[in-house]
C-alpha cells in the first residue's frame, strides 16, 4: 500500500494487478481514496493448481469470465476495472468466445477496455476482430527480445500498445556484470558502460531502453517494472534517461537475446 501511494505521489497512474497475484484487496484499499488518479488494470484466467504441471490451469470460458470479473470487482472495491486482461491464452476455449464475454462486461460498464497477455499473433488478430484490444502485455527487455519478432509486428500493424512487463529481466539487469543467457555478455557490457556514463544503474538504463522502443517500432510502449519497495520505486522513476542513437546502437548491435529466449 505504501508503494502504491508513493507511486501515485510520483505521478504514476497505471496500477497493474491480477486475481492470480492474490493482492487485489490490498490494491483496492490502497487506491480507495485516490481512485480518480488511477488507471486500474487486473487480469483473470490463471487458476493455481499444484497438481498441474507448471502449477496453473487456464480458464477462459464465458461463464468464468463473468465469475472472475465479479470477484475482482468485489475484492478491489470498485465499480469498474479500467483495463481487464485475459492473463493467458486458452488451448480449449476459442479466443472469440472469451473476448465476446469481456465485450459484454464493457457494454455493462464493468470494464472500460480489453487487454490480452501471453498471446500468439493469430489469436491477437482474431481477438482484435471481435473487439478492439487496448493493450498487449508481454515480457520485453534486453534479456528477452523474443516479442520483437514474434508478436510485435502484429501489434504494430493493428495499432495495439504494448505493456512490457519484466523490463529489467525480472531484476537481473539491475545487477552489474551478470548475463541472463549465453550470448548476452556483450549487451551486458554495453549496458554497464552506458550506465556509468550517465551516472545511473544498469537497471535504469535497461528500463530506459524499453521506453525508447516506441521510437524504434512506432508502437506505444508502457514499461511495467515490478516494484516491491518505495526505494525500488524511486530507482525506477529515476530511469527517465535520454539515450542517444549511438547508445541505442551499442545496446542493439550485440547478438539479440531473443535468439536464446525460452517461451
Amino acid at each position: 500500500m505504501a508503494v502504491i501511494d508513493a507511486a501515485l505521489d510520483a505521478g504514476i497512474t497505471l496500477v497493474d494487478t491480477a486475481d492470480a497475484y492474490e493482492n487485489e484487496e490490498l490494491v483496492g484499499q490502497a487506491i480507495r481514496h485516490r481512485r480518480d488518479e488511477v488507471v486500474l488494470a487486473s487480469k483473470f484466467g490463471l487458476v493455481w493448481d499444484d497438481g498441474i504441471a507448471g502449477g496453473f490451469d487456464v480458464r477462459a470460458d464465458p461463464e468464468y469470465v463473468r465469475q472472475a470479473s465479479e470477484a475482482s470487482l468485489r475484492r478491489l472495491g470498485v465499480e469498474t476495472i479500467d483495463l481487464y486482461y485475459l492473463h493467458h491464452r486458452s488451448d480449449r476455449v476459442p479466443i472469440e468466445e472469451t473476448v465476446g464475454a469481456i465485450t459484454e462486461l464493457v457494454e455493462q460498464g464493468k470494464v472500460r477496455a480489453l487487454g490480452l497477455s501471453n498471446m500468439t499473433p493469430e489469436e491477437l488478430r482474431r481477438a482484435h476482430a471481435v473487439h478492439p484490444v487496448a493493450a498487449l502485455q508481454e515480457q520485453w527487455s534486453l534479456a528477452n527480445r523474443d516479442l520483437e519478432r514474434r508478436l510485435l509486428p502484429t501489434a504494430a500493424e493493428l495499432g495495439i500498445p504494448v505493456v512490457a512487463h519484466s523490463p529489467t529481466g525480472h531484476g537481473l539487469l539491475h545487477r552489474k556484470g551478470e548475463a541472463a543467457e549465453p550470448g548476452l555478455e556483450d549487451t551486458r557490457a554495453a549496458l554497464d558502460e552506458i550506465a556509468e556514463e550517465h551516472g545511473a544503474t544498469a537497471g535504469q538504463v535497461a528500463l530506459a531502453w524499453v521506453h525508447h522502443r516506441q521510437r524504434v517500432h512506432d508502437v506505444p510502449v508502457v514499461p511495467l517494472p515490478g516494484t516491491t519497495s518505495v526505494s525500488h520505486l524511486r530507482t525506477n522513476t529515476a530511469a527517465d534517461l535520454d539515450l542517444s542513437g549511438e547508445e541505442l546502437r551499442r545496446l542493439d548491435d550485440p547478438p539479440r537475446p531473443g535468439d536464446f529466449a525460452r517461451n
